[in-house]
């Protein structure tokens, strides 16, 4: 298939404008495929030639102002239209397309619960054309009506109200439905959702809202609705105080659907995510955060990406950066969850700060020439278009002032709205509203690559209770405006702020301060920059002894990534940053801070970064951490915490005598009782350890019979330490093709472990042709599973190393699965200097 370039887009913008897309599904044809029947109407603006973009199982029938235009025409995903004249146009065509198992496209998933099925559209970039032909590109916004045949006891939504006008009258038990028609929209935004849904509905703002999700459901979603929807409305009630654009769309429904790749997709009036966030078990309140924020994220893209659209994708910031941004503070503002920037700096800006360290890193705007097609655009859905994009605008913020940035951002709105907007178009914007020189604050920030690190040096005065002096090296290139916290001991033990001073980096300033020298001195504290901070020594000194006591969770977030950095930059120990965990998690109030230093400890530094004859050791620090957690949560004050605890003692667990009682008792002593999502990473702790069998897997799936029960299967098979397991295995995720997206990711979770090393080491020359294999056979989301799931990370050695680079060489390997690779080798590459260090 032909990836579109920007040229070809930009000749097609110039040449057409396209109006109406009656888009015509008919899904009563059996599991494989459906029929699209499709009009676009379309003006050119000249005489000339171009072509439409599909997908199909078969194409049936074209006709180009009722003109028949032959079949066998179209090659790869295109079909040409030459001749065209000046002057409207209408093009009809009749496909036979084919349902997806991979998230693309329209997804087809059978509930394996009750047998129920459902379909939805993921339209993302270019998989519009595995529904229906498009001339697809952002930049050719058009209506959208689509008329939707169903079983009659569905229920089918779409980016506009869908009303359901009754039954066929073939007698083939189809239902119909007609959507209204969009406002002008992109091909990537089209949306639709079938099946028997469950729904709660309201109207909020005199528009109807809804939330949806698999019948199976009904029970987590019905328990979680006001929750939801509350999160919900005083988001889109916030949204409405900062903008002066309102809400553009007739309605606001979200679906949560089985088995999607992404976290949500911000289709207007239609937004899907993936139902893991309907949740079946115990979640901390973090994880409802979580929920909460992508809400947030994905209703800030009603404006950012839904009424004002990139015109090409080398602006995909000005969708994501802005919805993570608008997001989190939202998020802040308007609902109960006030600490989400703490979540933000423990777990996603640390997303950003790796991405942009990695060889595959690139601006976060970047220039035309970097994207020249739809294939490499697929490439920047990252840490940097995220985490990095919202942290710097977060900077802009600051520098700016929320209040010339609020009023730029809506004089873009008014500019743009339902049309493309670009970088200078943003710039511009803004720039109407300040005298600070925003253009060249674009190109610095936005225009370039890497991270800078910012260390302090302090100096004291010869009489030490006369003052001291602060000075700011700057590894890197960027102007910061942070500020510094200094800290002193309180007779307690405590680490109390005596000053907050504001800096700019660089300058040639030295700021003054009376006293002796802080204690602890933390730069960026508050974490409104985006760069790596250094302690100085009596600083790491202090921090390492004191960090739990330091006031504030957003320092000590800040203090915590510092010393993962220092950890993945070689200048800490790994059993240092173990140790410090060990001494101040037991004390840490925050949840977000807790789990975001577990993660790191077992998934990084005990599975990556100390020797393999230091791991056990590593697991046992770990251990003795969560048990230390959970003696101080047995009075089930902090039920979050105990359930972080929990999980993180399951995953490291070195002997299944304890772990194996729980499954047992079907409770953790002292609670909580075991829901599914504990005994499924239970058994899967227990598979690796060899401490179950694949009788004691059927038996536990027989107790689940759901989705994520066939999931956590495959994840505890994959895991089973056996020569026949991991054939079998393998077998599933290279070569028979039959595995759904969720079910390939979950085989590939339990596939590799680092106490299996000898049972798995031939495997591992054979994951690059065989996944390079794959990635041509089933295409990106495949490959990108297979990149990021399937990789082998645990063998850290240079053999793997070798053989990752002699694949990179392959110039036939798809895009997405080679930018993956490039940056797990850069990974395994970091922990190999690591643990030299």
């Amino acid at each position: 298939m032909s990836a579109l370039t920007r040229n070809e887009a930009q000749l097609r913008a110039q040449l057409l404008d396209v109006h109406n897309y009656a888009v015509g599904l008919d899904l009563m044809h059996g599991d494989e495929t459906f029929e699209s029947s499709t009009t676009i109407r379309f003006t050119a603006r000249a005489d000339g030639d171009t072509f439409v973009e599909l997908k199909p199982d078969e194409l049936r029938s074209a006709t180009l102002d009722g003109r028949p235009l032959d079949p066998a025409a179209l090659t790869g995903n295109r079909l040409p239209l030459t001749g065209l004249t000046a002057g409207p146009h209408e093009l009809r065509i009749d496909a036979r397309m084919r349902y997806s198992r991979t998230g693309e496209g329209l997804h087809r998933f059978t509930d394996p619960a009750d047998g129920e099925t459902y379909v939805y559209s993921q339209m993302f970039m270019d998989d519009v054309q595995r529904v229906f032909p498009a001339f697809d590109q952002p930049d050719l916004k058009a209506v959208f009506e689509f008329t939707v045949a169903a079983p009659a006891h569905w229920t089918v939504l779409t980016n506009g109200v869908a009303t359901h006008f009754g039954n066929r009258t073939n007698s083939d038990g189809a239902g119909v439905w007609q959507s209204a028609p969009t406002p002008a929209i992109s091909t990537y935004l089209a949306a639709v959702a079938a099946g028997p849904w469950h729904s709660v509905t309201t109207e909020h703002a005199g528009l109807p809202f809804g939330i949806h999700c698999r019948r199976s459901l009904a029970p987590h979603l019905d328990a979680d609705a006001d929750e939801i929807l509350s999160i919900t409305t005083a988001c889109f009630d916030r949204y409405h105080e900062k903008f002066t654009e309102p809400y553009p769309f007739d309605s606001y429904d979200q679906a949560f659907v089985p088995e999607f790749n992404a976290g949500a997709m911000e289709n207007p009036g239609l937004v899907t995510f993936r139902d893991e966030f309907v949740f079946r078990s115990a979640v901390t309140d973090t994880e409802r955060q979580r929920r909460a924020m992508v809400i947030a994220h994905e209703m800030a893209h009603m404006w950012f990406g839904d009424l004002v659209t990139l015109a090409w994708f080398d602006d995909i910031w000005l969708n994501e950066s802005f919805a993570e941004y608008m997001g989190y503070q939202t998020l802040t503002e308007a609902t109960r969850f006030t600490g989400t920037w703490t979540e933000f700096g423990m777990e996603r800006k640390p997303w950003g700060y790796a991405a942009d360290q990695r060889p595959s890193t690139h601006p976060v705007a970047p220039g035309p020439d970097d994207v020249p097609d739809t294939a490499s655009a697929l490439l920047n859905f990252d840490g940097i278009s995220y985490a990095k994009g919202a942290s710097a605008l977060r900077q802009l913020v600051t520098w700016l002032g929320e209040k010339d940035f609020l009023a730029g951002i809506n004089t873009h709105f008014a500019r743009h709205k339902f049309a493309n907007a670009t970088l200078a178009d943003f710039v511009d914007s803004l720039a109407a509203h300040t005298d600070r020189d925003v253009h060249a604050w674009a190109e610095i920030w936005l225009r370039t690559t890497g991270i800078d690190t910012l260390t302090p040096r302090i100096e004291e005065s010869a009489d030490s209770t006369a003052g001291w002096t602060l000075t700011v090296d700057r590894h890197g290139s960027r102007p910061h405006r942070i500020a510094a916290g200094a800290y002193e001991l309180t007779p307690d033990g405590h680490l109390e702020r005596t000053e907050l001073l504001d800096l700019d980096v660089p300058t040639d300033e030295v700021l003054s301060a009376a006293g002796p020298r802080p204690a602890l001195l933390v730069l960026n504290d508050g974490d409104l920059g985006y760069a790596k901070v250094r302690l100085d020594d009596t600083s790491l000194d202090t921090a390492l002894r004191g960090l739990s006591r330091i006031p504030d969770p957003l320092t000590r977030a800040v203090v915590w990534g510092s010393l993962r950095d220092m950890v993945r930059d070689g200048e800490l120990e790994p059993a240092a940053y173990l140790a410090t965990a060990e001494a101040h998690l037991p004390e840490e109030a925050d949840l977000a801070i807790v789990q975001g230093v577990l993660a790191f400890a077992r998934h990084h530094v005990a599975d990556l970064y100390v020797a393999p004859e230091e791991r056990t050791a590593a697991l046992t620090t770990l251990t003795s951490i969560t048990r230390a957690l959970l003696h101080r949560t047995e009075d089930g004050a902090e039920p979050g915490l105990r359930l972080a605890a929990v999980r993180a003692l399951i995953d490291s667990a070195t002997q299944p005598d304890t772990i194996a009682a729980w499954l047992a008792d079907g409770t953790v002593t002292g609670g909580p009782a075991l829901d599914p999502e504990l005994r499924w990473r239970i058994l899967a702790r227990l598979a690796v350890l060899g401490a179950v069998d694949e009788k004691a897997i059927d038996t536990a799936l027989a107790a689940d019979p759901s989705a994520t029960g066939e999931e956590g299967a495959a994840r505890c098979r994959a895991a089973l330490p056996t020569a026949a397991a991991k054939a079998a295995a393998w077998q599933r995720l290279f070569h028979d093709d039959t595995l759904s997206n969720y079910l390939f990711s979950a085989t590939a979770q339990g596939f590799w472990q680092p106490e299996q090393t000898e049972l798995v080491r031939d495997y591992v020359p054979r994951y690059y042709p065989d996944a390079v294999a794959l990635a041509a056979r089933r295409g990106p989301a495949i490959g990108e599973a297979a990149g990021r799931w399937a990789f082998p990370a645990y063998a850290v050695d240079e053999a793997n190393l070798q053989a990752g680079h002699a694949c990179l060489e392959d110039p036939a390997i798809l895009p997405l699965l080679r930018r993956k690779l490039v940056d797990q080798l850069d990974d395994l590459a970091r922990a190999l200097r690591v643990r030299g260090a």
